[in-house]
């Protein structure tokens, strides 16, 4: 059995505050790969600034020294909103074997309850709470009793089944926003040191957030 880490998002830029996680929880929780996903038509919020080609062409150059980080195309490619309960479903079938794990930031995941089909995700993979240290959750509702029934004590043992589990893992988390990452650019501001060399460079070149 694999695992394999799902980190779904705009990326609009994708920056270090999505890069630097990723990565700890890749070693944390002992995963194979960590699949990033660009959303097509993120059902959520508005429609992205960088275009699709771009957005992707940005992603694959800011993880292209790690080779256990790998870029998945499909929500572009399909049509209509980018729901993870579908890209999951996807997933699923061509894994249907190995542990799949969803990762949520902290805000993300106190929003599951508004998710399409969001109590279906649990059948498809396991979540990933990531959060801050010190950070405690405050989750009600609907979210509490799924809490109550699928929170892992041993993240690791939890991790013998496909699907199922919620983990909360403590992260390093860098207070960089992509909304104000495409206000800097905008305004001309440098964005060194906040991207990937290469992603910044993009960015400069394609002059996509002026």
């Amino acid at each position: 059995m694999r695992k394999i880490g799902i980190f779904g998002g705009t990326f609009d830029p994708i920056h270090y505050g999505h890069l630097r996680p990723a990565l700890e929880i890749l070693d944390a929780l002992r995963l194979d790969c960590m699949y990033f996903i660009p959303a097509g038509r993120p059902p959520h919020r508005g429609a992205p600034v960088a275009s699709a080609e771009l957005r992707l062409a940005m992603v694959k150059a800011a993880v292209r020294e790690e080779p256990r980080f790998q870029v998945d195309e499909r929500e572009l490619r399909r049509a209509g909103p980018s729901y993870m309960v579908d890209t999951l479903t996807d997933l699923r079938r061509e894994f249907p074997r190995d542990a799949l794990l969803l990762v949520l930031g902290a805000d993300a995941f106190l929003g599951l309850p508004a998710w399409h089909r969001w109590r279906e995700i649990f059948d498809l993979a396991h979540v990933v709470a990531a959060h801050r240290p010190g950070w405690t959750l405050d989750a009600g509702g609907e979210l509490a009793d799924v809490m109550r029934a699928r929170l892992a004590k041993d993240a690791r043992a939890s991790l013998s089944v496909p699907a199922g589990a919620v983990l909360l893992q403590q992260v390093t988390q860098l207070e960089i926003s992509s909304t104000q990452l495409r206000r800097d650019a905008a305004a001309g501001r440098d964005l060194r040191y906040l991207v990937p060399e290469a992603v910044r460079a993009l960015i400069r070149d394609s002059d996509c957030y002026r």
